[in-house]
């Protein structure tokens, strides 16, 4: 069920300067980054929370006694200029803080953060457009930093996630130096959902903590900690690592009391599993990285011949005209204007009107996608998919089968399969595919929440609730992207 997701574009809109702000005149002590970036031209509407939160908090850290400098919206170049400077004026012994309040992706179990002009296709261009937190943190510690903090608002659902799956949502643990503080607005390989909030409620807890008197940072980050999970119902656990061995207070001169080894908040233990073999409970946000699950394992799941049935309900298209101006769909169109047998234009523009809504059209690049390189498993799935989602589901089995036949335990085409028996009324079927999927990888939403539907259609209510519960918590927008394929 590859998909899928809106767009690239045009470099010139992207690049914000930095903004430089007001020092606190201790240069070469306490020093603070912070960048909020909103405006992503993937997304379909810009964050509303990162400007103001980078804003509200970089004005606490400068009455802290930081000495902040603040960017928005930063394309790669302006991001690499205003970490370069960071690092310059970091001196031996200093505190450095780096806050980054935007899109975050985990890729080969490091998290990266993302500048506005990030265009990810595959996993190789996010080493190519992302900024590593660990490379960031032993950047820092290499200038002598004393006390290294990062906070990262970044464990959002982004556009980028379902171009490729071979990695999981949300940010990965770090491996930071001696000396290193950092928090996640989420727990490990989870998302918050967008609230369409002006704020965030991490950042709200947070900026209240650092004002409590006489607190160490690691006191303050898990009385925050605390506070985010009550406020949610524990629907969003922040995740924290220290390895501080000074008593460091976001206060500047803040009598501190020694730091006490033990946590505030004992780790929450992983409660969401793949299998589901109980009554539903609530899902607790995991707090370490689930081991990734062996392909080679996987059986083939058999293909089953399908009766056509037609779809729950069949979503409404999306004209071509209505996105021809889009600057990632004019960008492909001049490409493929130059180029009539440019595949890979052909297919990016496929997934771009597939994610879009506008699915013959997606179809049709997909079949010339095909017709240039009948073996391309990718455009074969994609195809299934959209197939699947219009209600062409003889032809979409095909599709699927074959991309299977290519390329055996293939993730995506098991998926997408799945979804197909799913709407075809095939529930048995569905499950087989999904528990194919969520052998290889145990995080996969989609199928998660599409097997517990067919778990709930085949009977087993119970079992239905707890992966659809689960699913939920992982991604708040399942239930919406579904709905969007004609499944409620």
């Amino acid at each position: 069920m590859k998909l899928r997701i809106a767009l690239l574009a045009a470099l010139s809109m992207l690049a914000t300067p930095l903004f430089p702000v007001v020092a606190a005149h201790a240069a070469g002590e306490r020093l603070a980054l912070v960048i909020g970036n909103a405006k992503y031209p993937d997304n379909e509407t810009p964050l509303k929370e990162p400007i103001n939160d980078a804003h509200d908090l970089a004005d606490e850290l400068k009455r802290d006694g930081f000495d902040v400098e603040i960017g928005e919206n930063l394309a790669g170049d302006a991001m690499r200029r205003a970490l370069d400077t960071f690092y310059g004026r970091i001196t031996p012994g200093s505190a450095a803080l780096i806050f980054f309040s935007g899109f975050g992706i985990q890729s080969a179990r490091q998290t990266y953060i993302l500048p506005v002009d990030a265009q990810i296709w595959t996993e190789a261009d996010v080493r190519r457009d992302g900024f590593s937190l660990e490379t960031i943190l032993g950047e820092i510690n290499s200038r002598g930093a004393g006390v290294k903090i990062a906070l990262l608002d970044a464990s959002r659902r982004n556009p980028f996630e379902r171009r490729f799956r071979s990695f999981s949502a949300g940010l990965a643990p770090v491996i930071a130096p001696s000396g290193t503080l950092v928090m996640y607005s989420a727990a490990l390989s989870s998302v918050v959902g967008d609230s369409g909030a002006e704020r965030s409620l991490f950042v709200g807890e947070l900026l209240k903590e650092i004002r409590v008197p006489d607190l160490t940072a690691e006191e303050t980050l898990n009385r925050t900690r605390v506070g985010v999970t009550r406020a949610s119902r524990s629907e969003q656990v922040p995740w924290i690592s220290s390895s501080l061995a000074e008593d460091f207070a976001f206060v500047a001169g803040a009598k501190v009391a020694k730091l006490d080894p033990k946590p505030l908040v004992p780790e929450v233990k992983p409660t969401i599993q793949p299998p589901a073999t109980t009554e539903p409970a609530k899902p607790v946000a995991v707090a370490t990285q689930p081991e990734p699950a062996k392909p080679a394992e996987t059986k083939p799941v058999e293909a089953k011949p399908i009766e056509v049935k037609p779809a729950e309900s069949k979503p409404a298209e999306t004209s071509v005209a209505s996105l021809a101006h889009e600057p990632t769909v004019a960008a492909l169109n001049a490409k493929i204007a130059a180029n009539p047998k440019d595949v890979n234009s052909l297919y990016r523009r496929g997934q771009v009107y597939a994610s879009k809504g506008a699915y013959s059209a997606a179809i049709k690049d997909f079949d010339e996608t095909l017709k240039l390189n009948p073996k391309d498993v990718e455009a074969l799935n994609n195809r299934c998919w959209t197939r699947t989602v219009v209600g062409e589901l003889a032809n979409a089995l095909k599709d699927c089968n074959e991309a299977l036949r290519l390329r055996p335990g293939f993730v995506d085409a098991l998926d997408s399969r799945g979804l197909l028996y799913l709407k075809s009324g095939k529930a048995k079927d569905a499950i087989a595919d999904f528990d194919a999927a969520l052998k290889v990888n145990p995080r996969l939403t989609s199928s998660l929440y599409g097997r517990g539907l067919a778990k709930q259609r085949s009977g087993a209510a119970a079992a239905g609730e707890l992966d659809i519960t689960n699913a939920k918590a992982m991604d708040p927008n399942i239930v919406k992207e579904f709905a969007g394929y004609g499944v409620n």
